[in-house]
């Protein structure tokens, strides 16, 4: 029998308790000395190797490589493997080379120690990029490939994101030419959580530009000159790039002659020079002008030109008030409505000229101080006053066309430029008009007489009613105070009645009192009856009549007759008794007259 049967024979022999029992030392048929060694001998070879955990980082050295993998030594008891896909970014990868690695899995089911360069290089990536975010460090990374709205960037291992905006300064349209390019970039933005990365070109470029900005702005000077670019062309300007700062021209200051839009004067590229005309206290805003490295075009206008000289120019503007006429290159002069025509109906520029048209003028003012030219058209043909008296003398009658109204009267025109009024008094003699429009139209032809002509206020008074007789003359006679006329009552209203007579053009009004009857009663509207005129004025054409007067002054009369029987019968009988008291006193007078001149004797 062996030693190692005799041992657990003795074992088993001894009364030991199961639990207490070396079940390790049984099955290995080790005795103590032997498991000490043993003990002794995995210590030693355990603390020759280092703990690994799953997901630690750690450095290997390729020991050998395969068609298919990388055996990698980490200086743990067995090697690692890492498929040779996870190195496509290095083709170059050999024997000796130091790599990164991450424990996937200790063992797998063959025992193999299973290692992952990707998820090493990953993590640390992740890490990487987090601290260039926070220091704003500058980093490479390979454009991979075009996205929806930007591209694909490799940064560490890392897939970034890098918008379209944010490739370069400028608007990019062919993004395909960045493909497969390495470029430098910053990172802008990260998101933890969704584990996203955004980059940036053109913040790089800023940067620079900034720099480039700053060194130019503070060179910059009024009234230096300096070429740019023209980077922007709008409807009030041109954007200029000065080499990294931006001017702006404004569309005043482009040419001496009008611009309607800067693209007449420049287009988007083009090489540019420029003169600094001002500037904010940071010099942000910057701007530039163009004209002013010309000579003022008033500078070059002839020194003979004077007021009354007549000109040439193309109507480059058009405003209601007039147009301005370009008579020389930058010179540009008014003509005003009022000196388009000798016409006193201010009308629109725009009835007379229209922009592009040629035209010819006279020089009306000059003043080269302050650069100001103004012309008239009107001037160049004859002026309709001349010879006002022989043409239009007062008392001559002519037709005339209405053109506009006021509250008091109508404008008439008799020729271009002749323009005569007539007062609202002067267009009927017995109409009573509120407004000018109540008798006629605009453009109406309507027959006038001059009234009075002032040459110097150049003003023409007219009349139309002068043109035939006035028939309030013959109404005088006719409707006399006292006399009696039948009438229609038209209108009747609380504070009397229009009253018409035969004649349709006298209207009389009759009082409300007066327009009682006979019998009590009112006359109603459209009652004819007897009226008698008790106010005639010729000069305000006012009659005034009434119908209770015809009735009273009979009851008068009547009463009045009654009244003077009974006074002459009274008178009569008076006189007679007088008469004859008269003679009996008389006789006795004389008798007594007689016997005193008998006594005397």
């Amino acid at each position: 029998m062996s030693k190692e049967t005799n041992s657990a024979e003795v074992i088993l022999n001894q009364n030991v308790a199961p639990e207490q029992f070396d079940w390790d030392s049984f099955e290995s048929g080790l005795d103590a000395d032997a498991r000490k060694e043993k003990s002794d001998l995995e210590e030693i070879y355990n603390g020759s190797l280092s703990s690994l955990n799953d997901n630690d980082v750690i450095v290997g050295k390729v020991v050998r490589l395969t068609d298919k993998e990388a055996i990698v030594d980490i200086d743990f008891k067995s090697e690692g493997v890492i498929s040779l896909n996870e190195f496509r970014y290095n083709p170059g990868l050999s024997v000796g080379d130091e790599v990164e690695v991450m424990v996937d899995r200790r063992e797998d089911k063959t025992g193999q120690l299973q290692l992952s360069h990707k998820k090493a290089r990953t993590l640390k990536a992740w890490d990487r990029v987090n601290e260039l975010h926070e220091t704003g460090e500058i980093v490479n990374g390979f454009v991979k490939s075009r996205t929806k709205g930007g591209m694909i960037v490799d940064v560490h291992g890392i897939e970034a994101f890098l918008p379209g905006s944010q490739i370069d300064v400028k608007p990019i349209k062919d993004y395909d030419q960045f493909v497969g390019k390495t470029m430098e970039f910053k990172v802008v933005k990260i998101n933890p959580e969704f584990k996203n990365v955004v980059v940036s070109h053109k913040a790089l470029i800023e940067a620079d530009i900034e720099g480039q900005k700053k060194e130019i702005i503070a060179q910059l000077e009024k009234g230096q000159v300096l070429e740019g670019t023209v980077k922007n062309i709008t409807s009030y300007g041109v954007f200029v790039d000065l080499g990294g700062v931006d001017g702006l021209i404004h569309i005043t200051d482009l040419s001496w002659s009008r611009v309607n839009h800067p693209s007449e004067i420049l287009e988007d590229g083009q090489t540019v020079k420029v003169v600094i005309l001002d500037f904010d206290d940071e010099k942000t805003r910057i701007q530039l002008g163009m004209k002013q490295l010309e000579a003022h075009p008033w500078d070059a206008l002839s020194a003979d030109m004077k007021v009354g000289d007549k000109v040439k120019g193309k109507v480059v503007v058009l405003a209601d008030y007039g147009a301005f006429v370009e008579i020389a290159p930058g010179v540009e002069g008014l003509i005003h409505v009022s000196e388009m025509s000798w016409s006193t109906h201010l009308r629109s520029a725009g009835d007379f000229v229209k922009v592009g048209d040629e035209v010819e003028a006279e020089v009306l003012t000059l003043d080269r101080e302050d650069r100001k030219i103004s012309l008239g058209m009107k001037q160049l043909s004859k002026d309709p006053w001349e010879n006002i008296e022989a043409k239009y003398p007062v008392g001559s009658e002519h037709v005339g066309t209405v053109r506009n109204f006021t509250n008091f009267g109508v404008f008439v025109e008799l020729e271009e430029g002749i323009d005569g009024l007539i007062y609202i008094s002067d267009l009927s003699w017995t109409k009573k008009i509120k407004h000018p429009s109540e008798f006629c139209a605009v453009g109406d032809k309507l027959n006038v007489v001059v009234l009075e002509l002032d040459i110097q206020a150049r003003r023409l008074s007219l009349g139309h009613k002068q043109l035939t007789e006035n028939p309030w003359d013959k109404f005088e006679t006719k409707y006399a105070e006292g006399t009696v006329h039948t009438g229609s009552a038209v209108e009747v209203h609380d504070k009397g009645a229009s009253v018409q007579f035969e004649d349709a053009e006298v209207e009389a009004f009759c009082p409300s009192r007066l327009l009682e009857k006979e019998d009590g009663s009112k006359i109603k509207k459209g009652e004819t009856a007897e009226f008698k005129v008790i106010e005639f004025n010729k000069e305000f054409k006012r009659v005034v009549v009434s119908h209770t007067g015809i009735f009273r002054d009979e009851e008068k009369k009547n009463a009045r007759e009654a009244s003077n029987n009974r006074s002459n019968n009274n008178n009569n009988m008076s006189s007679s008794n007088i008469e004859e008291r008269s003679t009996l006193g008389d006789i006795d007078v004389l008798a007594e007259l007689k016997k005193k001149m008998e006594g005397g004797k």
